[in-house]
């Protein structure tokens, strides 16, 4: 239904889309996450030309509507969009939004435009506030009203735009439903949302942005179990880093124990797993000699899983640092704490590093 190719969107010298390539199949439902900031909003705007892209190519149902000949008006008819602000005419009753567009584009009687709103205002069960004002709704009944006027236009496919992100939490779930509902009824849609159990319920395919091009795309069982790119494990798992290098045996202790300290805070890491990790930290970098180059620390944490690791990345050139009856002490004291211990060679932009990555037990739970 819909082929993307080498998107781009540039806002002056600010790069929002770098080479964004998609196809999206009629009724096919699309969930499009990744952090903020990442051109998620901008790729649907870019869709029905609310942004003009700046180079690349978007193909509907065979036609180009990037050659300059597309009514844009006209395309909007075909592909609805459902804004984080809803965007309803405060001055006219919720029917009256409904029914404007397909009076004024569509050229139907007011009779058949309050009929079918009345029908649509029933299926995402606002009928009953039909006359109301929007200044009278709730936040989760203007974006069900939105809705509504959205499918007055008979759209082929509607682009949401992070529907609940303005919503009050109680609220989510009465949005996430009608957007459920028209999933079953096979609606062609492209949904940016930041509600991972709702993308992964409704989705057949997740769409992963990251840094303005599309990362990994998959369907839900992939992309939340199985992500094949580390920027997508990070994601969908809540993976909250601290990250700290060590240049000299001469580190900054004060630094690095007060950046730990707020990362703890703010990530509510129990008392047991501070300490563990912190023993732990201590036994691996008595190993480490921190004298022969960057050496890289990070301390991982999910969200989602309750899973702490700490991982090391030595300088090219070093071995294991786990060898040898000398160290015996220590290593005993890291396998107390950690349920798996492993090493791998990595292939770097300044040679073969050899990582250490530490899983400890369920400290956090």
């Amino acid at each position: 239904m819909i082929q993307i190719k080498h998107l781009q969107k540039s806002f002056g010298k600010l790069d929002v889309l770098m080479d964004v390539n998609l196809n999206i199949k009629r009724g096919e439902v699309i969930s499009i996450i990744g952090p903020s900031g990442t051109g998620k909003s901008t790729f649907l705007r870019c869709l029905n030309l609310l942004e003009q892209p700046t180079g690349g190519s978007i193909v509907i149902d065979g036609q180009e509507v990037l050659d300059g000949h597309v009514n844009a008006s006209k395309l909007r008819q075909k592909m609805g969009m459902v804004f984080q602000s809803f965007n309803l005419f405060n001055h006219l009753s919720v029917l009256d939004n409904v029914c404007i567009g397909p009076v004024k584009l569509l050229g139907k009687t007011r009779q058949e435009a309050e009929a079918k709103g009345m029908e649509l205002l029933k299926m995402v069960g606002m009928a009953e506030k039909a006359y109301a004002m929007p200044a009278e709704l709730s936040g989760g009944q203007k974006q069900r009203a939105a809705i509504a006027r959205c499918l007055s236009m008979d759209p082929e496919i509607i682009l949401f735009d992070e529907p609940t992100s303005a919503l009050d939490p109680t609220m989510v779930s009465e949005v996430l439903s009608v957007i459920r509902a028209l999933a079953r009824q096979g609606m062609t849609m492209a949904i940016v949302t930041h509600e991972m159990s709702f993308a992964r319920d409704v989705s057949t395919r997740v769409v992963y942005m990251d840094q303005g091009v599309i990362y990994e795309v998959g369907t839900p069982e992939q992309i939340f179990d199985h992500p094949r790119r580390e920027l997508t494990r990070i994601f969908v798992n809540r993976i909250r880093d601290f990250h700290y290098c060590f240049h000299s045996a001469d580190y900054d202790r004060y630094e690095l124990k007060a950046a730990w300290q707020n990362y703890c805070s703010k990530y509510f890491l129990s008392r047991k797993a501070v300490s563990e990790t912190r023993r732990v930290s201590l036994s691996l970098f008595r190993l480490i000699p921190l004298d022969c180059g960057a050496v890289d620390m990070y301390f991982r944490y999910s969200e989602k899983t309750g899973e702490l690791s700490l991982e090391v990345l030595l300088p090219p050139g070093m071995e294991s640092v786990f060898g040898g009856m000398e160290h015996a002490v220590h290593m005993q004291q890291i396998r107390n704490v950690c349920r798996s211990i492993e090493e791998a060679v990595e292939e770097t932009e300044i040679g073969e590093r050899v990582r250490c990555r530490l899983v400890f037990r369920n400290l956090n739970r």
